[in-house]
């Protein structure tokens, strides 16, 4: 981004504390640069100590203050309980929450185990569900500016033959988000949905890192020289710290979906005619008409800082 400048945002967005899962390496550490670029406070979370240290490395030469690490298993709850605890103790308030942990593992979706959902949705939707449960009372305790930012992929809105599973949980996180936004408005906390594309990270080896007490997977094995040569694609992906920097110029302006792609408009706009196209022609009944017409009007006070009740909806 040729005209990105870190200092533009740290009006709004300097001494605000964001705790960012999955940080220290790859997309999680683009966006953990851009916020430090910006004047936040940081926690971060991670798996491994090298990847912790490298980070720690980068921000001390940076001219950065050493961030919170945490280490985490985003599917954990009792550890993310900690967590909450641990980061409110260090900096006394959290503003921003960034769900990005996930991995990237592909398979036939018919040949899947129990063990292959529990994995892959457990850490992408699960790893999610669990930040929220974790850091929204402290979020909604906190004062300023506030939001919450869930890291999906374009597969939320692009499913492939490969990625049931993966989509599945992409789809499933877009869903959260876009009703979640809902509910925050009205405690003037802003989320995001995060859709990035083809990103230069380690993602396409994610099934290397499967741990060993997950279970049997259904899918055929994949050679690990051919995992590796699936990952050379990453190489060709935008750079993370421009993807972060996107991300928090799509915060600040308070964009409730966040693209950093420009290459699938195309995509878009056939998936989009797809599901036009699907549309039956015919008349709707005045009753449906009616209880459709509450829904978008809910939707609207809701999205304008209004709380939604059921029988705001009939």
């Amino acid at each position: 981004m040729a005209d990105w400048n870190g200092a533009n945002y740290r009006e709004q967005w300097a001494g605000r504390v964001a705790f960012i899962t999955g940080a220290v390496s790859g997309l999680g550490l683009g966006v953990a640069q851009a916020f430090a670029d910006a004047g936040m406070k940081l926690a971060l979370s991670y798996r491994k100590e090298a990847d912790r240290a490298a980070a720690a490395a980068w921000f001390a030469a940076n001219g950065h203050p050493e961030p919170l690490f945490v280490k985490l298993d985003v599917q954990d709850r009792a550890r993310w309980a900690e967590v909450a605890e641990e980061v409110t103790a260090h900096y006394g308030e959290v503003h921003v929450l960034v769900n990005n942990a996930g991995v990237s593992v592909f398979g036939p979706t018919d040949e899947a185990s129990h063990a292959d959902y529990d994995w892959i949705m457990g850490v992408n939707f699960g790893g999610v569900q669990n930040g929220l449960v974790a850091f929204l009372p402290k979020i909604k305790a906190a004062s300023g500016r506030r939001h919450v930012t869930n890291i999906a992929s374009m597969a939320a809105f692009l499913p492939g033959p490969q990625a049931g599973i993966y989509t599945a949980s992409k789809f499933a996180v877009r869903g959260l988000t876009d009703s979640l936004r809902y509910n925050l408005a009205p405690h003037r906390i802003g989320c995001s949905l995060v859709c990035p594309a083809l990103t230069k990270t380690n993602a396409g080896i994610s099934a290397l890192g499967r741990p060993d007490d997950i279970g049997e997977s259904g899918f055929p094995p994949v050679p690990e020289e051919t995992l590796r040569q699936f990952g050379t694609a990453f190489e060709e992906g935008m750079e993370p710290y421009v993807v972060g920097c996107k991300i928090l110029a799509g915060m600040t302006r308070q964009d409730g979906l966040i693209l950093t792609h420009p290459e699938h408009g195309v995509d878009l706009a056939e998936e989009y005619m797809k599901q036009v196209r699907a549309l039956p022609v015919e008349e709707c009944p005045p009753g449906r008409a009616h209880i459709e017409h509450l829904r978008r009007e809910a939707g609207k006070a809701a999205d304008a800082g209004l709380f939604i009740h059921m029988d705001d909806l009939t």
